[in-house]
């Protein structure tokens, strides 16, 4: 059985051949501003531009937790804003992170996926603002894709491990 293969490095630069989407967790208030979304932002303005307008729109689409939405940025390369964190801030409900839906957004995901052909490229989502933990993530990420024969590559960026 395939396993994640881990790396250092910038999810935002994957060094394979082929089709690649890259992945990542959104919140669902439309918020664009903080962590990895700022490197995606740097590389392309789709991805932001995208979202936004998801959101805008929410009340004529399927923008909500649980939703997958993929940007073509290049030619081969596409980025899946996934919403799986509820708000920004942890309060009384706990973390923003909602394991449910980052379950029900990699499901859905493995479908584009498997019909571009692609290899899924990711920093661990969910763990950095959204506060999850990579030990109930990882779990996820292989039975939603690695056990769909869909390779999947986590970068983990400088020091910070995030």
């Amino acid at each position: 059985m395939s396993k994640i293969t881990y790396v250092r490095g910038d999810a935002t630069v994957p060094s394979v051949k082929g089709v690649k989407v890259i992945a990542h967790v959104c919140n669902d208030i439309g918020g664009w501003g903080k962590g990895f979304v700022l490197a995606l932002s740097r590389r392309w303005p789709e991805p932001e531009a995208a979202y936004r307008a998801w959101h805008r729109d929410r009340a004529r689409n399927d923008f909500g937790l649980g939703a997958v939405q993929l940007v073509r940025v290049d030619p081969y390369v596409w980025v899946a804003n996934m919403i799986g964190q509820r708000g920004i801030r942890t309060g009384s409900k706990g973390a923003p992170v909602r394991y449910e839906a980052i379950d029900t957004a990699l499901g859905r995901l493995a479908g584009e996926v498997a019909e571009l052909g692609a290899s899924v490229h990711m920093p661990r989502i969910g763990c950095g603002l959204a506060g999850g933990t990579w030990s109930r993530i990882e779990p996820l990420v292989t039975e939603r894709l690695v056990d769909r024969g869909i390779a999947v590559t986590v970068y983990d960026h400088g020091e910070d491990g995030g």
